[in-house]
């Protein structure tokens, strides 16, 4: 497998009233292209700390972070930013859509740095928002009429918009209830199946068990991890294996 992201000795330090606080410590990591890669810990463990390193939304302390073949660690604020804008695309659990912009508006404002003819970039967000299921109909809605199951859907549109090469995902159905969570993981499992390569931090079983890779987190580092496979709805062993994966974590 290709790896698409490799982390030697990664660190991550912050200071709290003088006092030291080691958040990540000394990780080697590779994330690899085309996997549904999952996150999980304890609160305060890191893993939303990990996420940000790798994705460049935080400069790691020391170390390295070697994005598809690129160093980033040494990147600017400013050549980190292009950088995200080609490369990453990211889905939170606040999904931040403009209220004053359509949702269609909201997905092409995303793009528009990056492509040139806005025609070209209206078709793409209008595939986008069909592969996400949102209803033509919405398209011209505002962010405030829609439901949040599908604000979050057309979150996962607009970060897919610049065709990155990893979407990273922070807790994407934390504000969901069990059913527009469902649709929205099955959103994202269906751009996996397609080969695009995901990110995901999560404290849900039910959301971790769509990845194929799971890494646990404890006290700043990789204390596990457990490979699933490839996703099967139903599939009871694959949620066995992952909760005796994290009993042995201490979960």
């Amino acid at each position: 497998m290709k790896s698409i992201i490799e982390t030697r000795k990664l660190c991550k330090t912050f200071s709290n009233g003088g006092v030291q606080q080691h958040v990540l410590k000394n990780i080697d990591l590779e994330i690899y292209e085309g996997d549904f890669t999952v996150i999980m810990g304890a609160s305060g463990a890191g893993k939303s700390t990990l996420l940000y390193a790798l994705s460049g939304m935080d400069k790691p302390t020391l170390g390295s972070i070697t994005f598809d073949g690129t160093d980033i660690t040494g990147m600017n604020t400013d050549g980190l930013a292009l950088f995200r804008r080609s490369n990453c695309g990211f889905v939170f659990q606040q999904v931040y859509l403009v209220d004053s912009m359509s949702v269609l508006d909201n997905i092409m404002a995303a793009g528009l740095l990056v492509y040139k003819d806005k025609k070209v970039l209206a078709k793409k967000a209008g595939e986008l928002l069909k592969a996400v299921n949102i209803d033509e109909s919405l398209r011209g809605k505002f962010p405030t009429q829609i439901s949040g199951g599908e604000a979050q859907r057309v979150g996962i549109a607009r970060a897919l918009i610049n065709d990155p090469k990893l979407v990273f995902a922070d807790e994407p159905t934390g504000a969901l209830n069990s059913q527009t969570g469902k649709a929205v993981l099955d959103t994202l499992t269906r751009f996996n199946e397609k080969g695009q390569s995901i990110v995901m931090v999560t404290h849900d079983i039910s959301s971790a068990r769509r990845g194929n890779r799971i890494l646990y987190v404890k006290d700043g580092e990789i204390a596990g991890e457990c490979i699933l496979g490839k996703y099967v709805s139903g599939d009871r062993e694959r949620h066995q294996k992952l909760a005796d994966f994290l009993a042995t974590m201490g979960w």
